[in-house]
């Protein structure tokens, strides 16, 4: 089990930087000879990925999954309530400390940090501000969802503006759970996961040629 778990997490992170492309073949003997493993552990991590959305089959191998342009529009609707429902609670139950943390992790984005950082603060906001609505069930959906997302983000975070626009709407969420105005709070959350989608979107669009040239499976793309 604990090899296959080393296999999984490993495999999981070459795929979510976009080290594995989307719509690169894995065959198990490949995979083998990478973890200087036996087949039985490679099976069982492919078969959680799989679960998890990151790898499909493909007759007697395994591919890494497609970005779906249509997925990253459905995670937006499913995401937008649960993360307007964690804000509002946030504001009732964060404490100050818990809310210095988040600041102290989003101050730690400046202009010469790498973009790798950059792209784990973005996706932690969301996840610290999910647990801190003391609510486990939808800090669990909304850490999914940015898992989902986190190929996507990794070409959204490419440019400076990009980058700093999430940032500052992040910083906007924040002030607002500070000073316990939920309503507020909630529209900035609501408008933070429907720009995200739009800027990821026409992201993915933009360079569709670029994609392809690196042999980028990307679904969708119009």
């Amino acid at each position: 089990m604990t090899q296959m778990l080393l296999i999984h997490d490993q495999l999981r992170q070459l795929i979510l930087s976009l080290d594995l492309g989307p719509g690169e073949r894995l065959t198990e003997r490949w995979l083998e000879s990478q973890f200087q493993s036996s087949r039985t552990p490679i099976r069982a991590a492919l078969m959680r990925l799989e679960g998890e959305g990151l790898v499909q089959r493909d007759g007697r191998n395994w591919v890494v999954a497609a970005i779906d342009l249509g997925e990253i529009e459905s995670l937006a609707e499913f995401r937008e309530p649960l993360e307007v429902t964690a804000v509002r609670l946030a504001c009732e139950r964060a404490s100050e400390a818990d809310l210095d943390a988040v600041e102290a992790m989003l101050d730690a984005c400046r202009a010469d940090v790498p973009r790798e950082q950059w792209h784990q603060v973005g996706t932690d906001f969301h996840v610290e501000i999910a647990g801190l609505s003391g609510n486990p069930f939808l800090a669990k959906a909304i850490e999914g969802v940015m898992t989902r997302l986190s190929r996507a983000r990794w070409l959204e975070v490419w440019t400076e503006a990009s980058r700093e626009q999430a940032w500052s709407e992040h910083r906007r969420i924040l002030g607002f759970i500070r000073d316990k105005r939920p309503e507020e709070a909630a529209r900035a959350a609501s408008a933070h996961v429907r720009d995200t989608r739009d800027r990821l979107l026409r992201s993915l669009n933009a360079d569709r040629r670029g994609l392809r040239a690196r042999g980028f499976a990307i679904v969708g793309i119009r």
